[in-house]
């Protein structure tokens, strides 16, 4: 049997995908194997929203070439849509694949193969305008599942490199969407998430349709099977009380949402071309708030951003003070070659970024503790996924909006849903104890 191996870095659209990739493989009756063992075939999917992504795509090239020689290399994504003439000098690539065409790596390889050609099929994605289906018909885990539903992004902020990656947005059809979703379900799956490169945008090219994300989460709502949807990262800007107002009226609607943020202050929002205000993100939290008091919020900010100082990360904090976030992912801001923010002065310097990146993590974990302390003492619905690492006694799972719970328990309850009497906090996640039902 031929083996082919897989790396993926970045997002969960890469993961996705890399599964849909995965499966034409195995369709084919290939092994999939680890990446650091002998193959006949590697494929790296590519990341490219930092310079750090696309040094470590390279190294996984070469080193994958070390395992085997006589190995077809494909380097698949966004670090192949945005620079192919940097992959095509790395020796040993056999084939380079864009953020398109990925439903034909299975063909493209086998023919470099036989041809002993180097295949570079990227091209310019600027008027891209059809979604391409990557179907998944067997996920391999069985409690959450990730639906693609969009790609591509017209938001153009000054630090990101993505919409030159994946080019303007596409929509999935709702069939398609709808008829993956009715798939996992009969495979034993609980909750999807809905995610894409730019998931608020969902719908706005689809203006014969007249569809919007919210038609399309309650349409999974009428899915037999499917007891949770979630979203991944959106925008402040796609929720209003129309919104919020027809999302709480559906029983499966995840009281959760990654609210991009980036930054607390208005000054560095502005300069990153963020499309919204601290007021306006204020606003849209009241709202959710206003329909779902108990909705997890959590949400991505930038510190070290050019510019960026002791005064504009001090409103950051009080902001996030202000919000009461569930959960804050800090990133350091780390210049990308080809965007604006690349070339703009009074670049932050590295200590100060570590500095503010320490404050920021300290205080979301403050925040953090008191948005589960409020849970303490209550009974919570957890879809349980796995068994805890070096506590094996424990199985761990997640809340509807989103909390880390963990309960002692002799069976594989791994796929169901539980009440948990939650008793305790760990740091970063709740003990609970499974209640009879």
């Amino acid at each position: 049997m031929n083996k082919v191996a897989f790396y993926t870095l970045g997002c969960k659209v890469n993961q996705y995908e890399t599964e849909a990739m995965e499966e034409l493989f195995e369709k084919e009756g290939y092994e999939i194997v680890d990446i650091d063992t002998y193959a006949d075939i590697y494929v790296i999917n590519t990341c490219t929203v930092t310079n750090l992504s696309d040094r470590k795509s390279r190294q996984f090239i070469r080193r994958s070439k070390r395992i085997n020689k006589e190995s077809i290399i494909a380097v698949v994504g966004c670090y192949s849509q945005v620079a192919p003439e940097e992959i095509v000098e790395i020796e040993g690539v056999d084939v380079i694949i864009g953020t398109t065409e990925r439903h034909r790596i299975l063909e493209l390889c086998e023919k470099a193969k036989e041809n002993n050609e180097i295949l570079n099929i990227v091209q310019d994605i600027k008027g891209m305008k059809n979604f391409e289906e990557l179907n998944i018909d067997e996920v391999k885990s069985k409690t959450r599942a990730f639906v693609k539903i969009q790609d591509g992004c017209n938001q153009f902020c000054s630090y990101c490199i993505i919409p030159y990656a994946r080019g303007p947005i596409r929509s999935r059809s709702l069939k398609s969407i709808v008829k993956e979703c009715e798939r996992l379900a009969g495979s034993g799956f609980k909750e999807v998430v809905l995610t894409g490169i730019h998931v608020a945008s969902y719908g706005k090219d689809l203006i014969n349709d007249n569809i919007t994300l919210l038609d399309v989460i309650e349409e999974i709502n009428n899915v037999k099977g499917i007891d949770r949807i979630r979203l991944s990262s959106i925008e402040p800007t796609l929720i209003d009380d129309e919104f919020m107002k027809r999302y709480a009226k559906l029983s499966k609607a995840c009281a959760h949402f990654h609210l991009s943020l980036q930054s607390g202050s208005d000054t560095v929002l502005k300069k990153m071309n963020r499309k919204y205000t601290t007021n306006q993100y204020r606003e849209t939290v009241s709202i959710i708030r206003k329909y779902l008091p108990d909705a997890g919020i959590t949400t991505d900010i930038i510190v070290g951003f050019p510019g960026e100082t002791d005064e504009n990360f001090n409103e950051t904090l009080d902001f996030v003070k202000d919000i009461g976030f569930s959960r804050i992912h800090v990133f350091k801001y780390s210049p990308r070659k080809g965007t604006p923010a690349s070339k703009y002065k009074n670049q932050v310097d590295g200590n100060v970024k570590h500095k503010r990146s320490e404050r920021l993590i300290n205080l979301s974990e403050e925040e953090m503790a008191k948005f589960h302390s409020k849970f303490i003492g209550e009974t919570m619905e957890i879809l349980f996924e796995k068994k805890m690492k070096n506590h094996e006694e424990y199985m761990e799972g997640y809340t509807n909006n989103y909390i880390r719970v963990a309960a002692k328990t002799n069976s594989d309850i791994g796929g169901q849903i539980l009440p948990v009497k939650i008793l305790a906090r760990k740091k970063e996640y709740l003990i609970g104890k499974i209640e009879d039902f």
